[in-house]
């Protein structure tokens, strides 16, 4: 998801973080077609065990010992000229039911909460700040992503630092809004100092799109193998971007050495949702579950 702020607040030998948390430019894979599947990729998971995960059992908010709701832009509306208020601990913007968590946007005003910045729309954001990071592993999503045209939704993780893009940032999946051929694709993207969209000192950021046309009519699998080496991107078991270590001593080119936190949210409008379709509301990202591995 792209910042467009400085300041936010907002991995060798599989290193943990979880108590509180080109020189070389690759050549991005043309895009693939991924289709369904259940399976993760069994060569990224050999040696590592699962460190980390929620599965959505446990019906009503979600869980606190794992999630934080981010409210901190409210007031002063969201980056990237987004229009959502993400709503602290409501049900009818993030609950867990049925074994998923239902990210929920919906066309309404609470203008009764303190910090309401104006928005016409909410939502919710979740965080594992302060509570889960970690450095180096592989990561798998399970979600169905809204159809409605002016909804974003997005699976990332930012750096703990607290500055972007210096810190950098792994968008695991995002989907644009602006138009139907939108919602049967997604991107996968890193921001780093050197590579980003907001004055990048090497360039914009490095990613790559995928057709996905199942992305919003059924489950999917979303997923990230990162080591000290580089970061790859998939869906259901195929990779479609790959970013490698320079390894030449430059942060501003590889900030990824660093414990970074995850994060789910559905956006509203803004530089990639577009004009926000009100018919199509209320709009719900669903997820199966987060999984993290390490070694």
């Amino acid at each position: 998801m792209v910042w467009l702020s400085v300041a936010l607040m907002s991995c060798g030998g599989g290193g943990s973080d979880t108590t509180a948390s080109d020189s070389t430019v690759l050549q991005t894979p043309p895009p693939t077609s991924a289709g369904g599947g259940t399976s993760i990729q069994p060569a990224a998971l050999a040696g590592m065990r699962l460190v980390w995960s929620d599965e959505f059992e446990a019906p009503g908010l979600p869980d606190a010992s794992k999630w934080v709701h981010d409210t901190s832009r409210n007031r002063d509306g969201w980056y990237n000229n987004e229009l959502q208020y993400y709503a602290d601990r409501r049900l009818e913007n993030a609950r867990v039911e049925n074994g998923r968590l239902l990210i929920t946007a919906r066309r309404e005003r609470l203008s009764s909460a303190p910090d309401f910045g104006g928005q016409n729309y909410t939502s919710a954001r979740l965080i594992t700040r302060g509570l889960a990071s970690w450095t180096y592993g592989h990561f798998e999503v399970r979600a169905k992503l809204p159809c409605g045209l002016g909804t974003w939704p997005a699976i990332w993780m930012l750096g703990t630092g607290g500055q972007w893009p210096d810190d950098g940032e792994i968008d695991i999946m995002e989907q644009r809004g602006t138009s139907a051929l939108d919602k049967r694709e997604v991107l996968g993207t890193l921001h780093t100092r050197a590579y980003n969209w907001s004055g990048g000192t090497l360039g914009v950021a490095r990613g790559a799109t995928t057709s996905l046309p199942s992305a919003c009519t059924d489950f999917n699998n979303y997923q990230m193998t990162w080591d000290a080496d580089g970061i790859t991107i998939g869906v259901n078991g195929t990779n479609y971007f790959d970013f490698r270590n320079p390894k030449n001593g430059d942060r501003t080119q590889w900030p990824f050495d660093a414990p970074q936190f995850m994060i789910l949210n559905l956006a509203m409008g803004g530089d990639l949702g577009g004009a926000v379709d009100d018919t199509a509301l209320p709009a719900v990202m669903e997820v199966e579950y987060v999984r993290v591995y390490q070694r």
